[in-house]
């Protein structure tokens, strides 16, 4: 008897990815947007994993409050969709017998490093997204050692993310409708993660049987700058100037963190293998999900 996947949060980056991913290889999937299940809300998700399904169930949780500022701007909500959220679907799955993949964020970390975070490094997030990840991401670690905690960093994919902005700006620039060059920070450096390859990533633990913390983003290392310049040049927009700028331009609602990058040894050793973050950008552009395909012109016109 096969297994059952639930994803939560399906409409977002990852959610998408890995449904697409699973039913490709032809996976039982139960995708859930927020409006089909806010998991906050106990007795709907206590409903949900009682319900008889084919084999028994894994459960992804890519649901969550993921916009930095208006985290600072609305605590309440952050940590309810980030903390309580999190801490309701473990408690139930421990009771159900699922077992339940708890995706995270590079934010649970101060961001002061001279070196890529481990899995062992103390937490000490800044921002409000921060800390209702980490209690999120603590509070399913705490329901049960056999849960998987992922955490991962920059991601894009299907949707909003900050490669389709740099691109819908840069065609703006080439119509002559906006003048000036792009302004990108260059102070902050990470790990871009490609969607698709972080649901690999995901599919991959599941499979080996990984438990407890994992860090999973592509390889090497990129400033936001590093991956617009990156971004456009793949798209053909390699004469466009980008402006380097530093964090103290910007006028955010929450701080960023300069050192956001994960090590991922830990994954790799269980057999994660992601390629270069160059690599998968252009896989992203090539792909029906990028902001400049045909595929994506067509569905924001059905929109």
């Amino acid at each position: 008897m096969g297994t059952t996947w639930v994803v939560t949060g399906c409409g977002g980056q990852l959610g998408s990815a890995l449904v697409a991913l699973l039913e490709g290889e032809g996976e039982s999937v139960q995708a859930l947007s927020h409006a089909e299940l806010d998991v906050a809300e106990s007795a709907a998700v206590r409903s949900l994993l009682s319900t008889p399904a084919p084999g028994p169930k894994i459960v992804v949780n890519a649901a969550a409050f993921t916009h930095v500022d208006r985290c600072e701007r609305e605590p309440e909500a952050a940590g309810r969709g980030n903390a309580q959220a999190p801490a309701v679907l473990a408690a139930a799955c421990r009771e159900a017998g699922a077992r339940l993949v708890h995706l995270s964020t590079d934010y649970v970390f101060p961001g002061d490093a001279d070196r890529p975070y481990r899995e062992t490094d103390p937490t000490g997030p800044r921002t409000v997204y921060g800390q209702t990840k980490l209690a999120g991401e603590e509070a399913v670690r705490n329901a049960s050692e056999d849960f998987l905690v992922v955490r991962t960093s920059w991601v894009f994919g299907r949707g909003r993310n900050f490669i389709a902005s740099i691109l819908a700006q840069a065609e703006l620039r080439r119509r002559g409708e906006v003048q000036g060059p792009l302004r990108v920070v260059s102070d902050q450096r990470g790990r871009p993660t490609y969607a698709a390859d972080l649901a690999r990533g995901i599919r991959r633990l599941v499979e080996v049987g990984a438990r407890g913390l994992y860090h999973v983003a592509n390889a090497g290392e990129a400033t936001w700058w590093d991956l617009a310049r990156a971004s456009l040049d793949e798209a053909g927009y390699r004469g466009l100037e980008v402006e380097r700028i530093r964090t103290r331009d910007l006028e955010a609602g929450a701080p960023r963190p300069a050192w956001s990058v994960l090590d991922c040894s830990k994954a790799e050793e269980a057999g994660v293998r992601m390629r270069h973050w160059r690599e998968a950008v252009a896989a992203y552009l090539g792909s029906g999900d990028s902001p400049i395909s045909s595929a994506h012109q067509k569905r924001i016109s059905n929109d």
